[in-house]
Formats: structure tokens, C-alpha cells, sequence
């Protein structure tokens, strides 16, 4: 799953490495190391106005996926994640699916592995200057002629070394599909639900401290590597024991 992530980037530098514009206007935030639900945060989505050309930007939306017919935001918190098996049947996600798909680009993401007595916080990325692409779907909600734009990320079963640490993890989309998944032409994303091994073959674990467990602390040091003992790792998961 996807709980808590980080966005270090600016909306330019976000625009260069996907080939988008900036649309945030200024209305983006700034970098986030411990990004919790229902915050703002920066997605990539393509879209074609009446008589334009097609335009990929980076918008501003609200983590927290609302569909159109909620009566208010509050499910918002809960609605982070869409499982990629069912997304497409689901009432709440199947429209967004079909028609509303985007990415949120983040530096990576946080995970606990649990152990006992403790759950050790690992930050998973790809351990350069590049981010990862989260597939996600995004949504509008209106009060009173007010548009919310909210969005969710898709999370698939763990494949490779992610199992170590929790079943469930991000779909993580390469270079090579980002086309295909934004296209808002495309109505059937089924094949581009499976997550790719050659992603995941270059993550990086990371260890880092349960600062972070906390909303409250926010900063660079949150995605530091911690050195673990002994006493301090957690105990194989049946996970790792499967």
C-alpha cells in the first residue's frame, strides 16, 4: 500500500522529467518529505480541450479520491489507495479508470515492516534523482460551483524484494507506458495493471528512522538511511518466510 510518500521536486523540474507543462499556477506546494493523506500534493495528467491539441501538465489535486456523487469529502482519508485488481469494477474508481488517469510523481515512499513489538519505517526509491511514477486517478467534486480535484494511487501485490517488507505496494509505471496510461482516448487500461519486475528490481530499501511515524515531522532527514542492530531489526515476516 501506499500510506505516506515524498515530493522533493518543484513543479518545473516535475514538467522537464515528464515532458508536461506547469499548470499549478500557484497554487503548488512545496517539497513534502512525509506526505500524509487528504495534503495536496502534484499529479501529471493529460487532457484535450475542445479544439486543442493534446496537453500533458502538472496539476495540484487533493490525495484522497472523492467521486463526483460523494455527499462531502470526509471518506477522503480513506480512499488513498485503489487496488489495481478491482479498479475497474469498483463504483467509485471505475469511471476515474476509464477516463481520468494520472500520475503522481513522488521520490518515494514509506512502508513499516512489522516485527515484534515494532514496526521499522523503510523509505523505498530508486535511490538517484529520479522519481517514481505512481499510476493514480484523479476525480472532481463540486459545492456550490467549487471544484475539489481529488486523486488516489494504485497499489498492487508485492513483487521481488517489496514482499520483504509489506504485500502490497504502489503500481509503478515505466517511461515507456506513461504515454499509454494518461492517454484519456484509451478506455481499457487493463494491460498496464500489472506491476513491472524491472522497477522493483531497482528500488532501494531504506531504513530510516521512526521520525517519521509522525505527521508532525517533516524534513530531508526523514528520507536518511539508519543503520539497524541486531535487537532493532524486526523479525522475519511471513513474508519473507513464504
Amino acid at each position: 500500500m501506499c500510506g505516506r510518500y515524498a515530493s522533493t521536486k518543484d513543479p518545473a523540474l516535475l514538467a522537464a522529467e515528464f515532458d508536461a507543462v506547469d499548470g499549478t499556477g500557484d497554487e503548488a506546494p512545496g517539497a513534502d518529505y512525509n506526505i500524509a493523506p487528504t495534503k495536496r500534493v502534484m499529479a501529471v495528467v493529460e487532457r484535450q480541450p475542445e479544439d486543442e491539441e493534446l496537453e500533458r501538465s502538472i496539476r495540484v489535486m487533493r490525495w484522497g479520491l472523492v467521486p463526483h456523487w460523494a455527499k462531502d469529502l470526509s471518506g477522503a482519508a480513506k480512499m488513498i489507495n485503489a487496488r489495481a485488481e478491482s479498479v475497474l469494477t469498483k463504483p467509485a474508481y471505475k469511471q476515474s479508470a476509464i477516463k481520468r488517469r494520472c500520475i503522481i510523481p513522488a521520490a518515494g515512499w514509506y512502508e513499516w515492516q512489522p516485527g515484534e513489538g515494532r514496526k521499522q519505517p523503510y523509505f523505498i526509491t530508486l535511490g538517484d534523482d529520479t522519481s517514481l511514477a505512481m499510476a493514480g486517478l484523479w476525480s472532481v467534486w463540486w459545492k456550490d460551483d467549487v471544484p475539489t480535484v481529488t486523486c488516489a494511487v494504485l497499489t498492487t501485490d508485492a513483487i521481488g524484494a517489496m514482499t520483504e517488507v509489506h504485500h502490497r505496494m504502489p503500481l509503478l509505471l515505466p517511461q515507456d507506458r506513461w504515454s499509454a496510461w494518461l492517454d484519456p482516448t484509451s478506455l481499457d487500461p487493463s494491460e498496464l495493471l500489472a506491476p513491472d519486475p524491472s522497477i522493483v528490481e531497482a528500488l532501494e530499501l531504506r531504513p530510516v528512522s521512526t521520525e517519521v511515524n509522525s505527521v508532525k515531522n517533516n524534513g530531508p532527514s526523514l528520507m536518511d538511511r539508519v543503520s539497524l542492530t541486531e535487537d532493532e531489526k524486526p523479525s522475519p515476516t511471513l513474508f519473507e518466510l513464504s
